[in-house]
């Protein structure tokens, strides 16, 4: 961690009268433009589609005064002083080239929520990683609430940061999940602690390399004031923090499932400890929660609430307001989530395991699965995860696209272990996905979905996967 106070380059901006391009209509679009034109910006919205729904948010926009080109995302209107882009954007686009080239800044939704917050604003408790990233954020909201604290959780979540920047509501604090993406657009952005929960190769085809994947999650511990938490077992986290500029004073903090040393919060006989915001760490620990008191209580949810315990009690939260929030705490759908048991055998739905990192998470959760799995692999290899979770698989059922190249990997790492291939790619296979996976389990299994793969190739999301898959339990046991 490097030393002493860095600058946070987030000086005041005057947006009046100046040219800004807005890169991108959607989510993140629409409230930058009519924020930006609010405070007398010059906005020219560009957008590489023009589709209905881009032609009625245009039509929007329009009506304020905001200048929109549909259909063309690729040329720097002339003038621009500013981009402002949506998160999705590749840094590669002709846009950014070109902005390159004529010395002209981009920043992402995150970066000019953060320029516009006021002086008295809420602090950031900012959270990425590959998974666990939304659990990790909400867990965080819960525990703050329970501590009597006005807070929200925003970003990559779903709510905008400019909205909970810029709305009437005020907040003590906010619980802030970040996509690499965002970073990769926010230079200036500085939290009050900060969590990388882990990392593992995704959208690599966005970011060029793992390096420099691994670099714009870093970015979320520059200038952090009093934490930056990291996990124990995913060495690369530590190697990020190792990295980052931070305030003088500013500590790492990591979290471990094993037994937490000081400046580490971890788990001592079922129970949740704090040995990093105690006096005398070197001696003494904080019983926080129970195991139990995480839901639900899998090794990867419970490294989640540990995450999510250590940047409230960098905020100053006690323990007790920890195991309140994890108590009242209820992950949102396709996480781990229990969805009935039938002779015996319990179903689970973890549609949100869209990668192989996530997929073994969820495998590690259970001694003896029948694991349904396969979709859209996004150029993704399956051995490791095969390899480490052949001791605990009874059978395998594959459907989607890429579901060969699973198939191929249980053929190298798991030969004994039976595996039903449906090769249909229709929503029905989920139903006979199903009833093979029942024909497989025998009583104490669990049948897992858990794709390791995305979904796009039989289903509009994960989201409408999980319930396909939760349809299909609740018809078997009708």
């Amino acid at each position: 961690m490097g030393s002493g106070k860095v600058t946070t380059g987030s000086a005041p901006f005057d947006f009046q009268g100046k040219h800004v391009t807005v890169a991108g209509l959607g989510v993140s679009g629409v409230p930058a433009a009519k924020a930006l034109h609010a405070r007398g910006a010059l906005v020219t919205v560009v957008n590489d589609g023009d589709d209905d729904r881009a032609r009625e948010q245009a039509a929007g926009l329009e009506a304020l005064g905001i200048t929109v080109r549909l259909g063309d995302g690729a040329t720097l209107p002339e003038g621009t002083e500013l981009i402002v882009t949506a998160p999705g954007w590749k840094p590669d686009k002709p846009l950014f080239l070109a902005a390159a080239e004529a010395g002209v800044p981009v920043w992402g939704d995150v970066e000019l929520a953060w320029r516009l917050r006021g002086p008295d604003a809420a602090p950031w408790l900012a959270v990425t990683g590959t998974n666990g990233k939304t659990t990790t954020v909400q867990m965080l909201a819960a525990i703050l609430k329970a501590a009597g604290l006005r807070t929200a959780a925003v970003g990559n979540i779903g709510v905008s940061l400019l909205d909970a920047v810029l709305g009437e509501e005020e907040y003590d604090v906010l619980a802030v999940e970040l996509s690499s993406y965002q970073l990769h657009w926010a230079p200036s952005l500085r939290a009050h602690s900060a969590a990388v929960l882990n990392l593992a190769p995704d959208h690599l085809d966005w970011h060029g390399s793992m390096e420099a994947y691994a670099a714009d999650k870093g970015r979320i511990y520059e200038g952090n004031k009093v934490a930056c938490v990291y996990n124990v077992a995913d060495k690369a986290t530590e190697d990020l923090v190792r990295e980052a500029d931070v305030e003088e004073g500013c500590r790492a903090v990591g979290f471990t499932l094993g037994t937490p040393g000081p400046s580490q919060l971890g788990v001592v006989e079922g129970i949740l400890v704090d040995r990093a915001f105690v006096e005398n760490r070197q001696k003494n620990a904080q019983e926080l929660a129970e195991v139990s008191d995480v839901r639900p209580p899998a090794p990867h949810n419970i490294a989640n609430a540990l995450a999510a315990a250590a940047l409230a009690r960098a905020f100053g939260v006690p323990a007790t307001a920890v195991r309140d929030g994890l108590r009242s705490f209820r992950p949102d759908a396709h996480r781990i989530e229990h969805v009935a048991d039938i002779d015996g055998v319990t179903y689970v739905d973890d549609s949100k395991a869209t990668n192989t990192h996530a997929a073994a998470a969820s495998l590690a959760a259970y001694d003896s699965i029948v694991w349904i799995a396969g979709g859209l692999a996004k150029g993704a290899t399956f051995d490791e995860l095969v390899a480490t979770a052949a001791g605990r698989l009874r059978a395998v059922v594959l459907i989607g696209a890429d579901r060969a190249l699973i198939r191929e990997a249980l053929a190298r790492h798991a030969p004994e272990v039976p595996v039903v291939d449906l090769d249909r790619t229709d929503t029905g296979a989920m139903l006979q996905a199903v009833t093979e996976a029942r024909r497989l389990a025998v009583a104490g299994d669990t049948v897992l979905l858990a794709p390791a793969c995305a979904s796009m190739d039989m289903f509009t999301n994960y989201n409408q996967r999980g319930d396909a898959f939760a349809a299909a339990v609740r018809e078997l046991r009708a």
